[in-house]
């Protein structure tokens, strides 16, 4: 067996030799190209040499003094190779550093005094999912929601979401249930043996087939990665997260994570690793001035211009327009979710979730929300291209001077 082609780039002469070293020690991986110096544009001669010796795999050193000259490489490397697979090494003390290099196209993150072990689990990971026929070209997109407070419906939201992308592309969606304690299996009338909890214990030696079976398969093929039966505080490291994310994002199509319930560092983290989040809320006093508050939460980490507001149980209140919702919450509104509590209700109790009707108003409206989701362009930062056209009407019937609400007008 003649291993995984590597390529080693570094701007340290030391570091290239202790790469090497790690290398060889794998027995896995093999030096088809070594640089010391990183590609500075499309034309560059290294990123020819990278090809032409057919490399798999481009091991990025990330100097701490220097992060964005290596951040800057990987992205080059990735917008400019096809098939080409990014290792970045870096120190895991920095988040921002991990995310950056994440959404640059870095598949693995690893510790920059990475052993050969660590190397040997990371090409592991590789060799499996290389040789598992892909539903898709490229990495997933992963869509976040959340909630302004409790009871907005997250998780009605993710887990509808998830079911039309489903339905509308055939395969290759994934729901990720990230809240405390896990809602969506009931939603989805599923009985999970492992879920999320059992697949960040097993990181260390995840591949695509232990993921599979760590899974469950709902009605319409979605797969399941279930929340904890019991209530627990689920807080890995960024690291697990990247790496957790880095094996998603190569096996689907679309990533859906319910982050319903999580006001913590894990739940920015996954709104940083995602390409859009959804503000679950409604138009009441108390869910729009929580929404304001932690759309200002989230934007604190990476999370920036990645927000978008989902109206739920919507009803139009006279004099009360998307421009005052907007106003109020400082983040822009992405959809309206009609108020149907009697398809709602029983849909949640029987574990039949309303987008598998595609008659009714809640199932179109699930399913132009994904389809909406699906079509948007991405940002070279890997946010998402997402607006909502407002409803012409109701911006001629008040100005956008001014806000006022009160419990009776944006109330039920």
């Amino acid at each position: 067996m003649q291993g995984i082609a590597v390529t080693l780039l570094t701007e340290d002469k030391e570091r290239l030799s202790i790469l090497q070293h790690r290398l060889e020690g794998t027995r896995m991986g093999r030096n088809v190209f070594s640089h010391v110096g990183f590609p500075a544009s499309a034309t560059d001669s290294v990123l020819r040499q990278i090809q032409d010796v057919r490399s798999e795999i481009v091991l990025v050193d990330i100097d701490p003094q220097d992060v964005p000259r290596a951040i800057n490489a990987i992205e080059l490397i990735h917008h400019n190779t096809s098939e080409i697979v990014i290792f970045a090494v870096g120190e895991m003390v920095n988040p921002s550093t991990i995310v950056s290099a994440m959404r640059a196209g870095a598949r693995e993150y690893l510790e920059r005094d990475v052993s050969a072990e660590a190397l040997v689990d990371a090409f592991t990971v590789f060799a499996a999912s290389r040789s598992k026929t892909r539903t898709s070209a490229g990495r997933a997109r992963v869509f976040t929601v959340t909630s302004a407070k409790g009871g907005a419906g997250a998780t009605t939201v993710a887990v509808n979401t998830a079911i039309a992308l489903q339905e509308a592309h055939g395969g290759g969606v994934l729901l990720v249930d990230f809240a405390p304690l896990g809602h969506a299996a009931l939603h989805l009338n599923a009985r999970p043996t492992f879920g999320i909890t059992d697949t960040l214990q097993n990181l260390h030696r995840m591949d695509g087939s232990l993921l599979e079976g760590l899974m469950t398969h709902c009605k319409g093929g979605l797969q399941l990665l279930a929340g904890p039966q019991q209530p627990q505080s689920l807080t890995p490291s960024v690291a697990e997260l990247a790496r957790l994310f880095d094996l998603l994002v190569s096996q689907f199509r679309y990533v859906v994570v319910d982050c319903s319930g999580r006001l913590d560092s894990t739940g920015r983290q996954l709104c940083d690793l995602s390409n859009a989040v959804l503000l679950v809320t409604q138009a009441d006093v108390v869910s729009l001035w929580s929404a304001s508050r932690i759309r200002t939460f989230l934007e604190e980490g990476g999370s920036r211009d990645r927000v978008r507001l989902v109206l739920n149980r919507y009803k139009k209140i006279p004099g009360f327009t998307d421009e005052d919702v907007e106003k109020a919450t400082n983040c822009k509104l992405l959809w309206k979710i009609p108020n149907n509590y009697q398809s709602i209700a029983p849909a949640i109790d029987k574990g039949l979730p309303v987008a598998f009707h595609e008659a009714q108003d809640m199932g179109r409206s699930f399913r132009s929300l994904a389809a909406l989701l699906a079509q948007a362009s991405t940002s070279g930062e890997g946010s998402m291209d997402l607006a909502y056209e407002h409803d012409k009407t109701d911006a001629k019937k008040k100005p956008t001077g001014r806000l006022l609400i009160s419990p009776l007008r944006a109330g039920q």
